[in-house]
């Protein structure tokens, strides 16, 4: 056997997480600074930090059906360098990659997210980041 059914075996875990994912879905999408679109691109960006490959597939697929292009999905990886985002996006994924390799935040990060999100979205792009984190985790450990 090369998986272990977490479903199964610790399903109040995993609603744990699930019910993480139904409150960021209604805050990304109900947000004024926030999108679903921009949520797939934090994932598909931690998760190709965490190179974990179940994840990229997923997320790249839920990206092109919110109306993602295939270019910027591309570009993800570089998107220091890349024209194709936007101040804002950049901020995020940014704060994407400093969450993610549990980089210290300074005032500076906040600073910087701050102009292009309020406070309420920065938390919720935060628990965004923690829960992708999560699952890639989970994922890379059950599902080698």
């Amino acid at each position: 056997m090369n998986s272990i059914n977490y479903h199964q075996l610790a399903p109040n875990a995993l609603n744990i997480l699930l019910q993480q994912e139904a409150y960021l879905k209604s805050a990304f999408n109900d947000s004024q600074w926030l999108s679903l679109t921009l949520w797939d691109l934090v994932k598909m960006r931690v998760s190709q930090m965490n190179r974990c490959a179940y994840c990229i597939e997923m997320h790249s697929q839920s990206a092109l059906a919110q109306g993602e292009s295939v270019e910027r999905l591309l570009a993800l990886n570089a998107w220091q360098n890349s024209s194709l985002f936007t101040k804002s996006e950049k901020a995020i994924l940014h704060w994407a990659e400093r969450i993610t390799n549990n980089a210290e935040v300074g005032h500076e990060e906040l600073s910087e997210l701050r102009e292009h999100l309020d406070e309420r979205s920065i938390c919720d792009l935060t628990f965004a980041i923690n829960a992708i984190n999560s699952w890639n985790r989970v994922a890379r450990a059950f599902n080698p």
